[in-house]
């Protein structure tokens, strides 16, 4: 057996991956051991970007063993035949980066990804992007967004990454210390952003493509950047769908904050805000205090839910 060395991943591509060393700060690319492989068979992928490891030195470097996560945050897979994709592990917080437009990020997929984030306890920041490109129509939908998320207690930024203007600067001071996942469809602008924090230039950043105004995949790996010391972004693939993974619809409820804090109200323990009589969440849709396009994500995911689309 060769001297074994423990790391964190900070680059996975396939079955590669890239781990840097706890001790020399070395970066070496690994391989996984078959067994460890096999252990998580319910995801596609048996590691994840911050994942701490433990390898085995040699011509080729092999990763034997993973330390238990403090967390981590997954999505259903588009591989059907495997359950979930670990997007990343070990965090201490997530930004999803959103645009209004070029390409637009729906609503519900913001709900999904903050119903995630609050389901694995990650704290979450909304940045909404590319505001240099905005005519007045879509800087109004930006504020309408921003007055919807920051009314339930979500930090919003409003940032250009390619002109430096909005919030880079408190985008910044949110960052300092911290493991940050980056994450959004394609297309918003996440490596941009991580070109305009990072003292080393050079992530590939692509044009958006014409073709459905979506972004082209330019991220086709998920990797950790430090942008400033003990400071690291990971940016992964855009994704194009959030299904949840291990939510049942009974606590649905729980990962909508302000749907929560209205549900102590309503008449029946366990109403589930659908169709129960004495819902004080449906009260409050209809009074104006619960935003409409929430619910209608909340009641979207109820059905995907209780269907079994995202249950294990």
């Amino acid at each position: 057996m060769g001297n074994m060395s423990t790391g964190i991943v900070v680059k996975a591509a396939g079955s590669s991956y890239t781990v840097r060393d706890a001790a020399s700060g070395a970066r070496r690319e690994c391989k996984v051991r078959g067994k460890l492989r096999l252990r998580d068979v319910r995801t596609t992928n048996p590691l994840t970007v911050g994942d701490m490891v433990t390898y085995e030195l040699g011509d080729t470097p092999v990763i034997t063993a993973l330390a238990p996560r403090r967390n981590y945050i997954i999505r259903r897979a588009a591989n059907l035949s495997k359950e979930a994709h670990v997007i990343a592990a070990n965090i201490d917080q997530t930004f999803l980066v959103v645009t209004v437009d070029a390409p637009p990020t729906s609503l519900e997929f913001i709900d999904r990804f903050l119903a995630s984030a609050e389901a694995y306890s990650i704290p979450a920041t909304l940045l909404i992007n590319k505001i240099d490109l905005y005519d007045e129509r879509r800087m109004d939908m930006a504020l309408r967004m921003e007055d919807t998320y920051s009314a339930i207690g979500y930090a919003v930024l409003k940032t250009s990454a390619t002109a430096a203007k909005g919030d880079m600067d408190r985008l910044l001071q949110l960052l300092l210390n911290k493991v940050t996942l980056l994450s959004g469809i394609s297309g918003v602008g996440k490596s941009s952003i991580i070109n305009a924090l990072s003292p080393q230039p050079g992530l590939r950043v692509g044009e958006i493509s014409g073709y459905h105004n979506r972004g082209k995949h330019t991220t086709a790996l998920s990797e950790m950047v430090e942008v400033a010391k003990d400071t690291y972004l990971i940016d992964t693939p855009g994704i194009k769908g959030f299904g949840l993974v291990d939510i049942r619809p009974q606590e649905l409820s729980h990962y909508f904050r302000e749907i929560f804090a209205a549900s102590s109200r309503c008449r029946f323990n366990g109403c589930t805000h659908v169709r129960e009589p004495g819902c004080a969440v449906r009260s409050a849709v209809r009074g104006g205090s619960i935003s409409e396009a929430r619910y209608a994500s909340y009641r979207k995911m109820m059905a995907s839910s209780e269907d079994g689309k995202y249950r294990r």
